[in-house]
């Protein structure tokens, strides 16, 4: 106890807000641990929850095996997940784009966040009491820059792998695309065809590859295929994919043929393909000025008017 409020005392600089401080910090665990030993208790010993278990699902209440990681953060999630829905499933959205799409994908997240959000600061926090010469206003603000960043850092790492992914579905989409067109008016069937294009490009873009075998997986397994097609769109989030989804879906819709409306969609796709890297190579003389102007024109104009300013200051100097 000594050392923990002279640890503070070193951080805050005053004995009597250090103590304060200590008997907050006790009090905060002793509140915290008593409502786990609560939670715990009415969760596993509750006589009515035990019995509507055991005669709901008696094949759940078998003892599963599973980590201690993964039963804690099952037991967990509700405390730290949002408590609005909509909020809810826009993260599991974007962690599907991203590629996570099992059960625990969500509370893993928000426990991955709360960690760094309570973690990062009380980090820096006792870990700048070893930098001489700091204030405690310096250190608390420190410690508030670590909370951002346990915030922020979370959402900034999920956009970057949904950008990484969506990047690798899109350089795959027309190998994918070709193929399908080739597969339907060779005479395949959707799901054939389908299976035939998870099957091609399982080595050089398995993440597309994935999802089109899944599509085919579902379709299989009962599910109607318009509503796979749909799901293929809602699982990767490109806008590509959802025009061709739903391309498929009205060719099955009103019968039309697959195979012509596939190449059909592919010479769009190909002259769509061919206005963006237009545009992009529109973009680039804009992009160059700043390159230009900053690195460039500086080095040209002392090589051409240094000779001539230095023959001017030559002169003045003799007269």
């Amino acid at each position: 106890m000594e050392y923990v409020i002279g640890l503070l005392d070193t951080v805050i600089q005053d004995r009597q807000m250090a103590q304060y401080a200590f008997i907050g910090l006790m009090a905060v665990a002793v509140f915290c641990l008593a409502l786990a030993g609560m939670y715990l208790v009415s969760t596993m010993f509750h006589p009515v929850r035990s019995r509507l278990h055991h005669v709901v699902a008696p094949e759940a209440a078998e003892p599963q095996r599973e980590g201690p990681v993964s039963s804690f953060l099952k037991s967990t999630a509700p405390h730290f997940l949002p408590k609005k829905e909509g909020d809810r499933n826009r993260t599991r959205e974007r962690l599907m784009h991203a590629g996570y799409r099992n059960d625990g994908a969500l509370a893993n997240f928000y426990a991955i966040k709360t960690l760094f959000i309570v973690g990062l600061p009380l980090a820096v926090f006792f870990g700048l009491r070893w930098v001489p010469g700091l204030t405690s206003i310096e250190v608390v603000q420190a410690a508030a820059g670590a909370m951002l960043v346990g915030a922020l850092g979370p959402n900034y790492v999920l956009a970057k792998m949904i950008e990484r992914r969506k990047r690798r579905l899109y350089n795959g989409f027309p190998d994918a695309l070709d193929l399908l067109v080739v597969c339907t008016e060779a005479g395949y069937g959707l799901k054939p065809a389908l299976q035939r294009v998870a099957d091609e490009l399982v080595i050089g873009h398995p993440e597309l590859s994935e999802e089109l075998a899944l599509v085919n997986s579902e379709m299989r397994a009962g599910v109607d295929r318009v509503d796979a097609l749909k799901n293929l769109s809602d699982r990767t989030g490109l806008e590509e994919i959802g025009g061709l989804v739903s391309l498929l879906s009205q060719s099955l819709r009103f019968g039309t043929s697959i195979a012509e409306s596939l190449r059909i969609y592919s010479e769009e796709f190909r002259d769509k393909r061919m206005q963006r890297a237009e545009e992009e190579a529109g973009k680039i003389s804009t992009k160059m000025v700043f390159p230009l102007v900053l690195c460039m024109f500086p080095a040209f104009f002392v090589v051409a008017i240094g000779p001539a300013i230095v023959g001017l200051l030559d002169h003045f100097q003799v007269y």
